[in-house]
């Protein structure tokens, strides 16, 4: 789901850099920006200025795009004696959460460096068991959430030739790490960095206030030109991620004041961060809105896409698993609240309508 209204944001730090070069948008905190082979075509990634413990200058990474070549040759060409972080060692990656453009290339980088994962314990745990699917067959709980969905033959059979691509996307990942905490206050190259934990988009994304510097690495949390995708699947067919959602969209605009800096993980860093939250918070009260419209007769999941996306889903099995994703999670929040049912099942498919 996009929200496109931005009329309220400042853009400070114009244009991004390519892959393999760096600019400063603070003190100590440079952006990079990696490539990714879909229509969302970057990623961007932070090195925060750090001190290894001999005191020499190192680097603290936040987020590393997928394990791709091109990647690895961006990672190359920027931490090189010549690239823009001159060189200097990594002392730590910190991941925001367990998505593959962002912990893809973490093993890799940790191992090279011989430093530590640093990560919430939901993210660095979800992540292993995706990533131990990797070469399983389709099952058959998949199977049937994707059919009460409404999802046809060929849909599901898309499905389960896709199934397990997670983790090919993954470098290993190390096999310890370093928990961080919801609250806790990390130093990083002498100042003092807060992790404020959102939830909806993953289990425990966690996101980086920094006081003195008045930035906030909002990694998928926050982004200023898309929404993020809020999904239920399979594992957990009646979570209510969407609810969790707005809640972490209302911590967020508590703890954290609106004349930070956001460092988002897609798009431009920018300025206006509680307008931002409210207008994510207003593109899905709408989508309920219509959502309930839609449901004022029995539907499917798949019958009410039009209500939430403002493009076509068919022909692209990618897209149709996100928007079934984030199209359950707004029944599962009616449903949650007893405003819609679920009316009856056909042949192990799901039709809702409002209560």
């Amino acid at each position: 789901m996009t929200t496109r209204d931005t009329k309220t944001l400042e853009f400070p730090c114009g244009e991004a850099p390519a892959p393999g070069e760096a600019r400063e948008v603070a003190p100590g905190v440079m952006w990079m920006r990696m490539p990714m082979p879909f229509t969302l075509n970057h990623i961007n990634v932070w090195a925060i200025a750090d001190r290894r413990p001999d005191g020499s200058p190192g680097w603290t990474l936040v987020d590393t795009g997928l394990h791709t070549v091109d990647t690895a040759t961006a990672w190359r060409n920027v931490l090189s004696e010549e690239g823009p972080l001159r060189g200097h060692a990594v002392t730590r990656v910190l991941a925001t959460h367990m998505h593959p453009d962002h912990v893809g290339m973490v093993g890799r980088l940790t191992r090279k460096y011989e430093c530590s994962l640093w990560m919430t314990r939901l993210e660095y745990l979800t992540c292993r068991v995706l990533t131990a699917d990797t070469g399983r067959a389709a099952p058959d709980d998949g199977m049937r959430f994707y059919r009460m969905a409404g999802w046809g033959d060929d849909d599901l059979e898309n499905y389960r030739a896709r199934f397990g691509s997670f983790g090919k996307m993954v470098h290993q990942l190390p096999d310890s790490y370093r928990r961080i905490s919801d609250g806790e206050t990390l130093d990083i190259g002498g100042h003092a960095w807060k992790v404020v934990v959102g939830t909806g988009h993953s289990p425990e994304h966690a996101c980086l206030y920094c006081p003195e510097l008045k930035v906030l690495i909002s990694g998928d949390q926050v982004l200023p030109r898309i929404s993020s995708n809020v999904s239920v699947f399979p594992t957990e067919p009646e979570a209510d991620p969407l609810g969790d959602w707005l809640a972490s969209i209302e911590k967020i605009r508590r703890e954290v004041p609106d004349d930070v800096l956001v460092l988002p993980a897609h798009n431009d860093p920018f300025r206006g961060l509680h307008a931002r939250l409210a207008a994510l918070e207003h593109g899905h009260a709408k989508a309920l809105d219509r959502l309930r419209q839609r449901l004022a007769e029995p539907k499917r999941a798949v019958d009410v896409f039009d209500a939430l996306f403002s493009r076509p889903i068919k022909g692209d099995p990618h897209l149709l698993n996100l928007a079934t994703g984030e199209t359950i999670a707004h029944i599962n929040y009616l449903l949650r609240r007893g405003e819609a049912v679920v009316s009856r099942m056909d042949g192990g498919v799901a039709w809702y309508r409002l209560a």
